[in-house]
């Protein structure tokens, strides 16, 4: 199937409610699946941050754009059929007060935030058998991104930052069930940033002032049940609470 039909396929994944089989939906590489995004982000509406992430320090990051309108403050609740699998994952939140484009060094990284915030993404798929499906269907299907909840922004100082020293903690209904330190594979925050800055330029939508920059999970990817509390604390940064 062509990028144009993969992408088609997912946006009536998401005007349907019914998951896209993704048997007959393949992609050559991940050019092709960002290509996807590109198509279902310009019908989605303006972008407001991206998610960002690596599996390790050394490996190429991955990306994808987060729309404006799934993304909300804390307390929020997310209610309807379309909360099937209700993934969560606590993580570093990174607000820019400048744009970033270009190739920026490291420094030129940290001066571009100006706030650093705790993040709950929140985990979702259009995708049918989402356990089964290919690494590139979910890097096009925004790489399962659902939605994000902000927490207050953060007086800690940006050059600080260091994700293998990040301890986080998550809670379903008041009961702790993770709590990590340094959880982050990709460890090197800068690194995640200065690539995305290029990523995204190359893509025709450059990092801009006011953009919410997710960096991956700290605690994994956990389920939430059908109807309850999720509240996540990430040390020195504040806490995000939501609802099913």
């Amino acid at each position: 199937m062509s990028v144009p039909g993969f992408a088609e396929r997912l946006l009536e994944a998401r005007r349907t409610g019914t998951p896209a089989s993704w048997r007959d939906l393949e992609l050559p590489d991940r050019a092709a699946a960002y290509a996807v995004q590109d198509i279902v982000a310009l019908q989605l509406g303006p972008v407001g941050g991206w998610k960002v992430g690596a599996a390790d320090p050394k490996a190429e990051p991955i990306g994808a754009p987060c729309p404006s309108i799934g993304i909300s403050g804390s307390p929020s609740t997310f209610d309807g059929p379309e909360w099937r699998m209700r993934g969560v994952e606590v993580e570093v939140g990174l607000r820019l007060g400048r744009d970033l484009v270009g190739a920026p060094s490291r420094s030129d990284c940290i001066r571009a935030v100006e706030a650093l915030l705790p993040v709950v993404e929140v985990v979702e798929t259009r995708l049918a058998d989402w356990s089964e499906s290919p690494p590139l269907a979910k890097l096009a299907d925004f790489q399962s991104h659902g939605a994000l909840v902000l927490g207050q922004p953060s007086p800690v100082d940006p050059a600080t930052l260091d994700l293998r020293d990040v301890r986080a903690e998550l809670a379903f209904n008041g009961q702790t069930i993770a709590s990590t330190r340094g959880g982050n594979p990709a460890s090197d925050v800068w690194r995640l940033l200065a690539w995305l800055a290029r990523h995204a330029e190359a893509r025709g939508r450059p990092l801009r002032a006011g953009d919410v920059i997710t960096t991956g999970s700290c605690t994994g990817l956990l389920f939430a049940a059908p109807t309850g509390r999720v509240s996540a604390r990430v040390f020195g940064l504040g806490e995000v609470v939501l609802h099913f």
